[in-house]
C-alpha cells in the first residue's frame, strides 16, 4: 500500500511538473445565470490543475459540505470527458482528506489555513500541497516546507481581491528561478498580459477564463501563451 501511495504520488509531481495552466475553479464569480460547471467543460481541454475555490459573501471560506459537493461535481466531469487534469481544493484540509479516495489529488493552502506540516501529516505522501507565497521572502520560506509547488502574486491588480497593485512578472520570474518547485503566478492574468510569463511557462487564473464570452477560446489562448514554441 505504501509503495503504491509513492506511485500515486510521482504520477501526480509528474503531470504538475509538466503542468501550465491552472483554472481557479470559483462557482461565486462566474456570470450571473451561468452555470459553472457549463464553463468548465468548455475549457477543460486546456487546463491541466483546477483548484476548487468555494466562497462565501465577503470571499470567506465556504463550509466543508459545500466544498465537497463542488469539488465532487469536478470530478465527476473530469471523470465523464477523460481529462487528465489534477483536481485540488483550496483551504480544506479536511475536505482533501475525505476525497482522497475518490481522486482529489491534494489542496492548496493560504497564509491562515492549517501548516503545511500538519497538511502532509494528514493528507500522506501521495497528496500535492500548494502554498500562496506573496514576496521572495515567503519563496525562501517554502523551501523547508513539504510542498509540491507555489502560487505566486499578485502579479497584476486584480478584481478579485481587490488588489490595486501588482509584484509585476520580473518579481514572478525571479521568484520562479528561486523555486525548486513548480511555481504559478497569480493575480490579474489574462490574455493580455499572459506572455509575459512565457519564460515560466505557468500560470493560474479565474476570471480570465470564467468571465469570458467564450470560455474555451480563452483557455486555449492562455495555454497557447504559456506554451513553449516549436
Amino acid at each position: 500500500m505504501k509503495a503504491q501511495s509513492l506511485d500515486a504520488g510521482a504520477e501526480r509531481r509528474a503531470r504538475l511538473g509538466r503542468a501550465r495552466l491552472m483554472l481557479l475553479f470559483t462557482p461565486e464569480l462566474c456570470p450571473a445565470g451561468s452555470e459553472p460547471l457549463a464553463i468548465l467543460e468548455r475549457a477543460l481541454p486546456h487546463l491541466d490543475v483546477i483548484q476548487v475555490r468555494i466562497k462565501e459573501p465577503g470571499f470567506c471560506t465556504a463550509p466543508a459540505r459545500s466544498t465537497c459537493d463542488w469539488a465532487r461535481r469536478v470530478l465527476a466531469l473530469v471523470a465523464r470527458a477523460q481529462s487528465d487534469a489534477l483536481v485540488l481544493v483550496n483551504d480544506r484540509v479536511d475536505v482533501a482528506a475525505t476525497l482522497a479516495d475518490e481522486g482529489l489529488a491534494g489542496v492548496h493552502l493560504g497564509a491562515d489555513d492549517a501548516p503545511p506540516e500538519l497538511a502532509r501529516e494528514l493528507l500522506g505522501p501521495e497528496a500535492l500541497i500548494g502554498l500562496s507565497t506573496h514576496c521572495a521572502a515567503d519563496v525562501a520560506r517554502a523551501e523547508e516546507l513539504p510542498l509540491d509547488y507555489l502560487g505566486f502574486g499578485p502579479i497584476h491588480p486584480t478584481q478579485t481581491k481587490g488588489i490595486t497593485r501588482g509584484l509585476g512578472s520580473e518579481a514572478a520570474w525571479i521568484a520562479a528561478q528561486a523555486s525548486s518547485r513548480p511555481l504559478f503566478p497569480i493575480g490579474g492574468i489574462d490574455a493580455t498580459n499572459a506572455g509575459e510569463l512565457f519564460e515560466i511557462g505557468r500560470a493560474a487564473v479565474s476570471r480570465a477564463i470564467l468571465c469570458a464570452a467564450d470560455p474555451g477560446a480563452a483557455a486555449r489562448a492562455l495555454a497557447e501563451l504559456l506554451a513553449p514554441a516549436d
